[in-house]
């Protein structure tokens, strides 16, 4: 348990009967942490929309004002960024926004946290990638990859800084996915070495050295937890940024709003 890495490992909780589907092969039906995790931060989310919308009041209460500042803050977003059509797309910045935050907020509090495994955030990317190119070529037809052709750069040089503008644009994804990984790992890591000094140090594997490392440790195990929190917010609210970037590039491809 003391092993950094140990907190990302995927474990079956309940196993269930493989199944062979066609065309997919071999697929694991067992219900692990990662099932459990997902599955409680949508829980957590479906309630707290349930408790902030029922009942609404002219003067807010505690759990009302933050839903409210979620969705001002995210209806904003959608708006300034994208511009009229941000309504369109409002529900699934929305969407992805508190599911993010959901299950980075939950793995400060369980043993497990969804968005450290790269399927999950491969997923999200994936998710955003699919839906900016499925609204480039519904709006836009083949006129969507004018995106590639700077007619503001010379001519000679718009093939080169095209092709730089397509490589970019392909790895969006990429980066989308690598950021809320790295950054949810990282932090994690960093949490559980800290608090392995302490726990070090308060058994007296340390030696007299103990005296010193634990204070030390424990305040570097505080601050960094408190800096997680504020990191599980900004990772998804980042996503979400990016996302309507993403978004405007081929909303209003060629024109502003």
């Amino acid at each position: 348990m003391a092993d950094p890495l140990h907190q990302f490992q995927i474990q079956k909780i309940v196993d269930l009967p493989d199944v062979t589907l066609p065309g997919i092969g071999h697929v694991d039906l067992a219900i692990t942490n990662s099932h459990v995790a997902m599955t409680i931060g949508f829980a957590v989310i479906i309630a707290f929309m349930a408790i902030v919308t029922s009942g609404a009041k002219v003067v807010p209460g505690r759990l009302q004002s933050v839903g409210e500042t979620l969705f001002g803050m995210i209806d904003n977003m959608t708006d300034s960024i994208i511009g009229h059509d941000g309504k369109t797309y409002f529900p699934f910045v929305f969407s992805i926004f508190m599911f993010i935050l959901a299950m980075n907020i939950l793995g400060m509090f369980l043993s497990f946290t969804a968005t450290s495994q790269l399927a999950v955030t491969a997923t999200f990317a994936l998710l955003t990638f699919g839906l900016v190119l499925v609204v480039g070529f519904a709006k836009n037809g083949l006129g969507f990859f004018a995106l590639f052709w700077p007619t503001g750069a010379p001519l000679l040089m718009r093939p080169v800084v095209g092709l730089i503008e397509f490589f970019s644009f392909m790895l969006r994804p990429i980066t989308l996915m690598l950021r809320l990984f790295g950054n949810m790992m990282g932090g994690h890591i960093a949490l559980k070495v800290f608090a392995g000094f302490v726990a070090t140090a308060v058994i007296g594997a340390a030696g007299a050295a103990g005296f010193f490392i634990a204070p030390l440790s424990l305040g570097m195990t505080v601050g960094l937890t408190a800096l997680e929190f504020l990191v599980a917010f900004l990772q998804a609210f980042v996503f979400a940024v990016l996302t309507c970037i993403y978004l405007n590039d081929v909303v209003n491809l060629g024109h502003g709003h």
